[in-house]
């Protein structure tokens, strides 16, 4: 019976141990993908996803109506690319909740944006995981923007 037991225990511990590993390698993509973005480096960005991911931002028209809007990934590495180096630009994460289920991960991150010190908005980040090759890739992200605390 104890030996029962303590392979029970085993068997348990391993499964959380791997757990918390998975969402460590998790977290640390979606870090080093800001890592890219801040530094303005699309090749580490690139190394952070999927071939194929999806953006998307929930944004407001001028009706003040929410809609999705899909960006394509290119134009966005573009964009980043080309801010002035004058342009001082952060994105803040405030915290990390993260799921792992297999080889599909979700990652909530709250934000702040900063532009030249100032502070541009907030919101939520929603990234979709799924690992590859034994490495976590980003295959879907999803923001919202507000101009006061995220909701």
């Amino acid at each position: 019976m104890k030996t029962y037991l303590f392979v029970l225990l085993s068997i348990i511990s391993l499964q959380l141990s791997a757990q918390e590993s998975d969402e460590v390698a998790v977290q640390r993509t979606v870090e080093a993908f800001f890592e890219g973005f801040h530094a303005q480096d699309s090749t580490q960005i690139k190394q952070t996803i999927a071939k194929g991911i999806i953006l998307q931002t929930i944004a407001k028209d001028k009706e003040n109506s929410e809609f999705v809007k899909t960006e394509n990934f290119n134009k966005f590495l573009k964009s980043i690319v080309g801010i002035p180096k004058t342009t001082k630009f952060q994105e803040k994460l405030l915290s990390f909740n993260i799921k792992v289920d297999g080889s599909m991960a979700n990652a909530w991150t709250p934000y702040e944006f900063w532009v030249n010190d100032g502070f541009s908005h907030c919101g939520v980040n929603s990234f979709q995981l799924f690992k590859q090759n034994n490495e976590w890739k980003i295959i879907y992200l999803i923001d919202t923007r507000h101009k006061e605390g995220y909701q």
